[in-house]
């Protein structure tokens, strides 16, 4: 045999044996943790972040619809100034 290393995964905390001359692995062995995150919780999550998008997607929004309103003033008043 060869090297051998162990590694384990940062998500799940599975362990994995790898001979690194052959490249390949050895021994896998599941976490015997449980994985702390619910559906539910997970669930919650993704609709806390929709909604934090909308809300910037509104704010996107509003500001555009500001600029493009001083940009028309800005448009009309320089138009009043060469009439004069």
């Amino acid at each position: 045999m060869g090297n051998i290393i162990e590694i384990e995964c940062p998500e799940c905390q599975s362990s994995l044996w790898i001979d690194v001359e052959k490249k390949t692995v050895i021994q896998h062995k599941k976490s015997k943790k449980k994985n702390s995150h619910s559906f539910d919780s997970l669930l919650q999550k993704e609709k806390d972040k929709k909604e934090k998008a909308d809300e910037r997607f509104q704010l996107a929004s509003e500001l555009e619809k500001e600029k493009k309103k001083k940009a028309q003033e800005l448009f009309e008043k320089s138009l009043e100034n060469n009439k004069e």
